[in-house]
């Protein structure tokens, strides 16, 4: 017959005192801690990283928005340029001379007044 339930016994657990088992739950209570700070210091160095890296790509975004307008000028003036001079061709193709002269002259203005501006630029860079 089979021992019943009641009567297998249990192989004796060895027993710790309280006193050890509370100074190894602080033991790893505070292995878990210092290891949560080392985690936590390490997202704040990379925190500090990424507000870095994200303030130079700011500044690398508002120089390449002025290149991008100064490109935009650049083309309006070119394409404004090239109109005039393709009314003056055509001006003089018709035999319009006064017509031709005054386009002329309004280029040449045209021109004057971007290279004077240019200038002022160039020389605002040199003298921040």
């Amino acid at each position: 017959m089979a021992p019943s339930r009641r009567m297998r016994q249990q192989a004796p657990k060895p027993e710790m005192s309280n006193n050890v088992r509370v100074r190894l739950h602080i033991k790893r209570v505070k292995a878990e801690m210092e290891k949560i700070r080392e985690d936590q210091q390490r997202l704040r160095e990379e925190q500090s990283k990424i507000r870095g890296r994200s303030g130079e790509i700011e500044s690398q975004l508002d120089l390449l928005k002025m290149e991008t307008e100064m490109i935009m000028k650049q083309t309006a003036s070119t394409q404004i340029k090239l109109l005039v001079m393709f009314k003056i061709l055509k001006a003089r193709a018709g035999g319009y001379s006064a017509e031709a002269a005054r386009l002329t002259h309004f280029l040449r203005e045209y021109v004057a007044k971007e290279r004077a501006n240019a200038s002022l630029v160039t020389g605002k860079k040199k003298h921040p």
